[in-house]
């Protein structure tokens, strides 16, 4: 699919459980979030944190990036360098990933189709790490309307959303519980990296 790429097995057991070890004490430290609809007010079945300068919220008062947390008022705790040469390995962009959205997907969570939107920029990729159980996901087109594949998405797998799946509708439809003794309690961690501001691109 254009624009998608799916990197199986990017990171090992060995990396994936350093890494989750230092998202888990950096999410301690912040703390989880229940992020809710703006018009409903309906709660997310998925906890959020994020890591970085930048951090996307939902709320009654919409969809937005703030620099701290919603609930503490305090920074959001920031990404682990692994985390910023994984960007640097993949993006292709001269600058620097700005938000990590942590998704802690349990059993019986989902994200519905959505499309990332809410940066100022679009020039940078979408980068999404898959820690714990599987999960599948669904990605489409620019429309909402538009036809639909479903691919299950393992730990340790990276997709990359550029060019014309950069705005693609997305979401994952079901988590395939004990599918992986990674994450504590089970379930799944999705880390999510993004540019949120423009940068100077490079030319010629």
């Amino acid at each position: 699919m254009e624009g998608l790429r799916v990197l199986r097995g990017y990171l090992d057991r060995t990396e994936q459980e350093a890494l989750l070890g230092e998202v888990l004490a950096a999410v301690e430290e912040a703390g989880w979030f229940r992020p809710r609809m703006p018009r409903s007010g309906r709660p997310f079945s998925v906890l959020m944190c994020n890591l970085g300068p930048l951090g996307w919220v939902s709320d009654e008062r919409g969809y937005r990036y703030q620099p701290h947390h919603p609930e503490t008022g305090r920074p959001w705790p920031p990404m682990p360098a692994r985390l910023r040469v994984l960007w640097r390995e993949l993006a292709g962009v001269p600058a620097e990933p700005e938000c990590c959205l942590v998704n802690l997907y349990r059993p019986g969570a989902r994200l519905g189709l959505h499309r990332d939107e809410d940066e100022e920029t679009f020039a940078a990729p979408i980068l999404s790490l898959s820690l714990g159980d599987a999960a599948v996901f669904r990605i489409g087109g620019r429309r909402r309307r538009d036809p639909t594949r479903r691919l299950v998405l393992e730990s340790g797998d990276v997709v990359v959303m550029e060019g014309e799946r950069r705005l693609a509708y997305h979401g994952i439809d079901r988590i395939l519980a004990g599918t992986s003794d990674l994450l504590p309690g089970g379930g799944r961690l999705s880390l999510t990296l993004r540019r949120v501001r423009p940068f100077a691109e490079r030319r010629g």
